[in-house]
């Protein structure tokens, strides 16, 4: 009771204190639901986000689309008139939704007006607690995910992943190395039983976390305590361990990415080590050096690709840092000596002391807009659950003007001293060796035609 009395007395603070966006009230029902409502800016709206931690890492290899499964079933309907009867009913009250199954959560993303707040929540809950389960949703609710996975899965298909010839060159470094399943996961064996199990073990409230900003309600804490702190908690199901390095790889690899072409990718990826005392901000810094070396390097000095870029990914447990190029053919050869030029002078050198302050002074300063509006800030907190303690989440602002210039400098041998991976994706020919193969075989038409006249001849 005293949360909500907290919770009521949020709600109608001063709004000067809806500018502070990392200071969000949130606290837990009874029954393990955990809440965060935030006043937003934007009047008129609110931006709701339902976090259910269950993902794609929470299952093997062949189950992996439960969760993705169950998100699409859920939005079959709730009564006869189906899944077009729910969607009429989100319409008439004038919102939105989706939904989107991650590797760590699936979650519900909403955009309505604030008038019809309660009731959204309302049509949400019911999505959750009264969606009917039968075979002809189940069967439809596969199409659809067979088709956002790319259509049926051939054979075809099948024996390229089995090649590794069907993923790009990250993905198929994760395969190498056991980070990531080596084939698609299917549905068609997915079972009802399994789809029940899913929804009674992880949709239970002690694994959600329900996310509100804008245009709060003064009842909404009430409402949220009465409706949804119904819901029945469930002993909380072990996530499975996220996967490590299991296996080698090789040190370089060409991947073929078509039959025909004269472009080319190259990627330089490394995992990322793990310091004690290092933020993760570190590694961002990094990653935005490492992007304006490359375009300098690879674009404005060598002329050999108009978009270089570093990434940051992350396969099961391990993160990787990627330096990436995009390239004509014939040029690969000089831009791999131009990467290894410049490894090997940041080795050396280390970080330029004057070009890594102006970047981490431009990251800190796109703090400043980087979360514009209600939905913004609501993906905001959706993305940064693991950051919010007491009250608070991190400020990004604040880690990043606590990185040094000696900490980049350390977290930057311990990445280039790793041999890494380099992977190079390229078409089996280009368009070069294809014209010299059509005349060789025009030509050897034509000798043929010769011979042949001049036998008649005789």
């Amino acid at each position: 009771m005293r949360c909500l009395l907290f919770a009521c007395l949020l709600l109608s603070s001063l709004p000067s204190f809806a500018l502070d966006r990392f200071q969000v009230e949130g606290y837990t029902l009874p029954n393990g639901l955990q809440l965060m409502l935030k006043p937003g800016a934007d009047r008129g709206h609110v931006a709701i986000r339902l976090v259910v931690g269950v993902g794609l890492d929470d299952f093997n290899c062949d189950d992996k689309e439960l969760p993705h499964l169950l998100e699409h079933l859920l939005f079959s309907g709730i009564d006869a008139t189906g899944e077009g009867g729910l969607e009429e009913r989100m319409q008439a009250l004038g919102g939105e939704w989706n939904a989107y199954t991650s590797n760590a959560d699936t979650t519900f993303v909403i955009e309505a007006p604030a008038k019809n707040q309660r009731k959204v929540l309302d049509l949400l809950l019911a999505l959750l607690t009264q969606t009917r389960i039968d075979d002809n949703a189940i069967n439809a609710a596969k199409q659809v995910v067979e088709r956002e996975d790319g259509g049926h899965y051939t054979h075809l298909q099948r024996w390229l992943d089995r090649q590794d010839l069907g993923h790009t060159a990250s993905n198929q470094l994760a395969v190498e190395l056991g980070l990531k399943c080596p084939q698609r996961a299917e549905v068609d064996h997915l079972t009802r039983e399994q789809l029940e199990k899913v929804r009674k073990l992880w949709y239970a409230p002690n694994n959600m976390t329900l996310i509100m900003v804008g245009d709060l309600d003064r009842l909404l804490p009430a409402y949220l305590e009465r409706a949804w702190g119904e819901l029945v908690a469930v002993d909380p199901s072990e996530h499975l361990p996220l996967p490590e390095i299991r296996s080698s790889a090789a040190h370089e690899r060409t991947l073929s990415s078509g039959f025909v072409g004269d472009g080319a990718k190259l990627h330089w990826l490394v995992p990322e080590p793990v310091l004690e005392d290092e933020h993760d901000e570190t590694f961002d810094l990094l990653k935005d050096y490492l992007d304006w070396a490359l375009y300098r390097q690879m674009r404005l000095v060598h002329s050999l690709s108009y978009g270089p870029s570093a990434e940051r990914e992350l396969f099961g447990g391990v993160g990787f840092m990627s330096l990436n190029a995009d390239l004509e053919r014939d040029d690969v050869p000089e831009a791999k000596q131009v990467l290894e030029a410049l490894k090997a002078q940041l080795l050396k050198d280390g970080l330029d002391a004057d070009t890594f302050n102006r970047l981490k002074q431009a990251a800190i300063a796109r703090q400043a807009w980087a979360v514009q509006g209600n939905s913004a800030l609501a993906d905001y907190y959706w993305s940064a659950l693991g950051d919010y303690e007491d009250g608070r989440f991190a400020d990004p602002a604040r880690e990043l003007q606590g990185v040094t210039l000696e900490e980049a400098n350390k977290a930057l041998r311990e990445l280039l001293l790793q041999p890494g991976y380099l992977r190079i994706e390229k078409p089996l020919v280009g368009d070069d060796q294809v014209m010299w193969v059509i005349a060789g075989v025009f030509g050897l038409l034509v000798l043929g035609l010769l011979g042949w006249r001049f036998h008649r001849r005789k």
